[in-house]
């Protein structure tokens, strides 16, 4: 009889998930800068995606804080919301709508990341695993603060921009 599952299992489950999310989201960043058409919003990927990268070598000192392999797990939820991005470049690749449309398919990313970050976050703490906390935590934070920069570029030009 197997084992019951238990909060560390589901822990570490929810590892591979966004694991796999990163590396995912390494691939598509590329991508979305270059449809991007304004400089800055261009350089907000290029700028995420090495954060990004960081955000991968954090989840590998995590794997290795709690003593497992570091390795994904298909997450079909990130692969939803690429492709929805993917279909935005395909539907609005050089339009006026092309950055506003860029723009709400990342804070899709962003906020699928924070809500897993913060779960994460908050069931180490649980396992009492520091550590792991303060990792997930710094990763958290940043993500938080992608989101806040997209709303800036989304309400001071790219909506603007858009609608005109």
């Amino acid at each position: 009889m197997s084992k019951e599952k238990n909060l560390d299992d589901l822990f570490y489950d929810t590892l591979k998930d966004i694991y796999f999310a990163e590396k995912q989201i390494l691939k598509a960043l590329p991508k979305m800068a270059r449809a991007a058409q304004s400089a800055e919003l261009k350089a907000g990927f290029t700028k995420h995606r090495e954060q990004t990268e960081g955000h991968v070598d954090r989840l590998q000192q995590v794997f290795e804080l709690i003593g497992k392999r570091a390795q994904g797990k298909t997450c079909e939820a990130i692969q939803g919301i690429i492709a929805e991005g993917e279909e935005i470049i395909e539907e609005f690749k050089g339009s006026p709508a092309i950055d506003a449309g860029l723009i709400s398919s990342a804070q899709a990313v962003e906020h699928y990341e924070m809500a897993r970050y913060g779960t994460l976050k908050t069931w180490a703490a649980q396992l009492g695993k520091k550590d792991v906390v303060s990792l997930l935590d710094q990763t958290l934070q940043e993500e938080t603060d992608t989101d806040k920069t997209l709303s800036k570029l989304a309400t001071s030009a790219a909506n603007l921009k858009a609608a005109a």
